[in-house]
């Protein structure tokens, strides 16, 4: 069946192409009667009339569509990252395309090929670690391209990140004034900047204190998680844990501790209090509120839309970067 044209709706309603177009495309400046106008919207929805937005790309040289590349799409921080950001962009005219690189370098790069492929008109990107020449080429060929959440040393781009080290080392320092017998910073095996920017936080704060406080680090890989975790955990402390303290550098870290803690009947905050970088609705499963700390994510969204749509209209080289506030909500898990 043949696909309604504009020329369909100039020929019902005896006008021509150029009219219908001023009309649908709702133009200004045309001397058009209203009467015209709504008889061309009657017969546009009569005939079912959609824009061919292939044909409207080719002639405006844009798609509005915008792709986005998360790291872990199952977790709730990107789930909650990308509802906010198709949000934002929808305001702007733009459609998300989502993928997830499942933090592999390889996938990364294929899914970057597929959105060029797609004709997107920029890409907003939590980069994985060996990305560097992928964002290398794209920035090479002046492809619009905002990174968030994350960032890489070696790539000089535009990005939207929150003052992880800061945030990491005043969560330390209350940590510290409470006087816990024990301190173990829970975080990953990773060289990635924003998640070392984490544990040099909570780093500099233990070197700048005089509190004779007991630290350790549990650090795993990014597979099963869990496994190492209660492992690990069962080695550091046990069934009986005293005045401890656990800092989960992360929400999927963190739920996989508390399982631990469930498990073994550890009470919270009375034998070891919880805090975890960024929230989770899984947490509301665990009988005491989790103390955690929050990423401005809308907000971290309406920026990363705004700078890639400036990019998109006024392409330029110079890297701008936002460096937003992440928060303590500070709940019972923390004596």
């Amino acid at each position: 069946m043949k696909r309604p044209s504009i020329k369909d709706i100039a020929t019902l309603a005896g006008v021509s192409v150029a009219t219908v177009s001023y009309v649908l495309n709702k133009k200004e400046g045309q001397r058009i009667s209203e009467e015209t106008r709504k008889k061309i919207f009657e017969i546009a929805e009569t005939i079912n009339y959609t824009p061919n937005k292939i044909a409207k790309s080719l002639k405006t040289n844009t798609t509005k569509l915008l792709g986005l590349i998360v790291a872990d799409i199952s977790n709730e921080f990107y789930s909650h990252m990308a509802r906010h950001l198709e949000d934002k962009a929808l305001k702007l005219g733009y459609t998300l395309i989502i993928g997830s690189s499942d933090e592999n370098a390889e996938k990364f790069k294929k899914l970057t090929e597929l959105f060029s492929q797609q004709q997107v008109d920029g890409m907003i990107v939590a980069p994985v670690a060996g990305s560097e020449n992928t964002l290398e080429n794209l920035i090479n060929s002046k492809y619009p391209i905002v990174t968030i959440d994350r960032y890489l040393k070696e790539v000089n781009i535009a990005g939207i990140t929150i003052n992880n080290q800061e945030i990491a080392e005043s969560t330390t320092n209350l940590l510290i004034k409470k006087n816990f017998h024990k301190i173990i910073y829970i975080g990953y095996k990773t060289e990635l900047p924003h998640l070392l920017d984490r544990q040099y936080g909570f780093e500099k704060a233990i070197k700048s204190s005089n509190q004779p406080v007991e630290v350790q680090y549990l650090l795993v890989g990014l597979e099963n998680i869990a496994q190492e975790v209660h492992l690990e955990l069962e080695n550091m402390i046990g069934k009986e844990p005293e005045n401890t303290a656990l800092y989960f550098s992360s929400n999927k870290l963190a739920v996989a501790g508390l399982s631990y803690i469930v498990k073994n009947n550890i009470k919270v905050p009375e034998q070891v209090s919880v805090v975890a970088f960024d929230e989770t609705d899984a947490y509301d499963l665990f009988p005491t509120e989790i103390t955690y700390i929050q990423q401005p994510i809308e907000e971290m969204a309406e920026e990363a839309i705004k700078l890639l749509d400036g990019q998109i209209n006024t392409y330029t080289a110079t890297a701008k970067r936002v460096t937003l506030s992440a928060k303590l909500v500070a709940k019972a898990s923390l004596k």
